[in-house]
């Protein structure tokens, strides 16, 4: 008799839903600093993706603010990943034999975390969603495997050590 240790099921999240607060390495400094929305964007009109961000160093006290049309959302796993706006390497991120795992913040962790290590995953309907496919989904397969949950679970539990840490 199996006993599951966990549920899962798909929130139906997008990469959109996690990119209002991203955690990155300084460029200044190498600590981890903020990508968050500029406080002069006190009206907000269109996609998140396109409005103006700050790039905040509490270490430093660096400060960039991005304004600009073209924002790079970070896909696959064969290269670190950056965020959107300034191009700045992730914090949240670590090489793994198969690729780099990576989050933007630690909301984006956890859903991974609470995905590959649940026994039972559950997917959103298609017609619930109204996407064709969501943010888990999207993983890549090796961290979809069951064979290398515990690999993901330890590399999960390694970067949020490093937030910790510093």
């Amino acid at each position: 008799m199996a006993l599951f240790s966990s549920r899962f099921r798909d929130p139906s999240s997008t990469e959109y839903d996690f990119i209002s607060s991203i955690t990155v390495r300084c460029p200044n400094c190498e600590k981890a600093a903020r990508v968050v929305p500029a406080p002069e964007d006190s009206e907000p009109i269109g996609r998140m993706l396109f409005r103006p961000q700050r790039l905040i160093c509490g270490s430093c006290g660096l400060s960039r603010v991005w304004s600009g049309r073209h924002a790079t959302l970070s896909h696959g796993t064969a290269q670190p990943a950056t965020d959107p706006y300034f191009g700045v390497p992730l914090w949240l991120q670590i090489e793994t034999r198969h690729g780099w795992l990576w989050a933007y913040n630690l909301e984006h962790l956890d859903l991974i975390h609470r995905f590959v290590q649940a026994s039972l995953r559950e997917r959103a309907p298609w017609y619930d969603t109204g996407q064709t496919m969501t943010l888990v989904a999207r993983l890549p397969v090796w961290i979809k495997r069951a064979k290398n949950r515990d690999e993901v679970v330890r590399a999960v539990s390694r970067i949020h050590a490093s937030l910790v840490a510093a």
